[in-house]
């Protein structure tokens, strides 16, 4: 567990659990007592009650109602509850007391808020507690003199199952509370990347306002300038160099005009490209892997150029997509040897890219959790991907970002891994002999047939010029 979610246990939370706990215990006790008629130290069970009852009283007056528990203040908490019940099962009955199972309790709040470590330490109290209310307790009586005897081989049952039922419950609620961690922070860690991503996409609206909004005052900067260079040059005893100055003032005001321009309509551009040609989509998703040494091979349909450019599909360039399939990309360049290949092909139905490299490939005992956040463990795979220490975050996240927009993702290797290949002599056209990541989409959720509203930036324009 990260230090982060150490403290992440709420005193009010702790103290509620514990009024509970005390209320249960006081009301069983006077059940025990005055309806069932029970001969059990009453005096003295009421008094180990009332004992957690001042400790509760304590905790919520001397603490602030939100403090956060750090993990050795919650410990100290459950071990006290560990040994306020174990008194109180001494007192009554030990291990025939069926109400013994509660003694898994805190074991289970451990494992679901503390660390590995308080959560054995309080398991083993909780076992050695347990062990010792076997042979040490003191017998309930029935209607004042038959004493509730059971069989030992009853007491080691009762034993044995409390013993299985703490080892089991505890290792499964920190197990699922481990993995709702790891969920819940690759989860963040997504958002994180896609708000990036939306916020780098709407910076082209930014520009495009900055660009309208500047032209006013550089044109009055520019007419400023002008002016004072004609009264410049009209004064015969007027410094040369002022009136230069004021050239270069207009010139430079003219050339941040020109760029402001370009700004703009690139901004505005961008607002409007909602809908690419799948060439432009792959492009834009792998543009910052180009340069890091690797080939990078685009294929449409199984052509490297771009001979279907008027019948390929016009897909939706979203954040999730555009972000999703780069770090896909930026996977298989960090562990390609030389070559990666993007492919793409589409029917009617459906539109599919794939992702390959000639690297090692995906190990085969992993292939089925891939794109699960946090697998870790790599080092003992360093011949797969030598120099990797990664957690699986970035798959995960192009995971969770892909299938957002309808894909269905799915990772296996070009060929079993370790085994040897012979060179590709003709990259072109090989299959990516490494790991390969495949992902389809239905192509009305992507890239519909029919829908002019999602034609390519120009395409309207152009139909509605064909029909005049």
């Amino acid at each position: 567990m990260s230090p982060a979610r150490n403290n992440w246990l709420r005193l009010r939370t702790v103290i509620g659990l514990r009024w509970g706990a005390i209320g249960g215990q006081l009301l069983a006790v006077l059940i025990a007592h005055f309806v069932l008629g029970i001969d059990l130290a009453f005096e003295l069970c009421v008094a180990v009650v009332l004992l957690s009852l001042a400790v509760n009283l304590s905790g919520t007056i001397v603490l602030p109602e939100n403090k956060r528990l750090s993990a050795e203040y919650t410990a100290a908490i459950l071990l006290f509850d560990l040994f306020q019940l174990a008194i109180m099962l001494y007192l009554t009955g030990g291990l025939t007391n069926p109400f013994v199972v509660l003694i898994v309790g805190p074991v289970v709040i451990a494992a679901s808020a503390l660390p590995v470590v308080q959560t054995v330490v309080l398991g083993g109290v909780a076992l050695c507690l347990t062990s010792a209310l076997g042979f040490w307790y003191r017998p309930m009586t029935i209607a004042g003199s038959e004493v509730l005897d059971l069989p030992d081989i009853y007491l080691f049952g009762m034993w044995l199952a409390v013993t299985i039922f703490t080892l089991f419950f505890g290792f499964y609620a920190a197990r699922v509370t481990r993995d709702n961690n790891a969920m819940s922070e690759a989860l963040v860690a997504t958002q994180m990347a896609l708000s990036r991503e939306q916020r780098l996409s709407s910076l082209g609206g930014v520009v495009a306002a900055a660009a309208h909004e500047l032209g006013t005052p550089l044109a009055t900067i520019k007419l400023a300038a002008g002016e004072l260079a004609d009264d410049l040059a009209s004064l015969p005893d007027a410094d040369p160099r002022f009136a230069e100055d004021a050239q270069l003032i207009r010139a430079q005001a003219d050339r941040c005009r020109d760029i402001l321009a370009d700004m703009g309509r690139a901004g505005k551009d961008d607002l409007h490209l909602h809908f690419v040609p799948l060439e432009a989509l792959l492009h834009e998703a792998a543009e910052p892997h180009l340069d890091r040494g690797k080939e990078v091979i685009f294929r449409l349909d199984g052509h490297l150029e771009s001979v279907r450019m008027l019948e390929q599909p016009v897909a939706a360039r979203t954040p999730e997509v555009v972000h999703g399939l780069r770090n896909l990309v930026q996977n298989a360049v960090d562990f390609a040897q030389t070559t990666v290949w993007i492919d793409a092909s589409w029917d009617d139905d459906r539109l599919r890219i794939t992702v390959g490299d000639d690297g090692h490939g995906y190990p085969e005992d992993m292939i089925g959790r891939l794109g699960d956040p946090f697998l870790g463990r790599r080092k003992r795979r360093t011949w797969l991907r030598p120099g990797y220490e990664g957690m699986g975050l970035g798959l995960f996240i192009a995971k969770t970002l892909l299938e957002r927009s309808g894909a269905v993702l799915t990772f296996t290797n070009g060929t079993e891994p370790k085994r040897r290949r012979g060179a590709l002599t003709e990259p072109d056209l090989a299959n990516p002999p490494g790991a390969v990541v495949d992902v389809q989409w239905p192509r009305e959720l992507i890239a519909p047939l029919k829908d002019a509203s999602r034609a390519a930036l120009g395409q309207n324009s152009r139909n509605d010029e064909e029909q005049v």
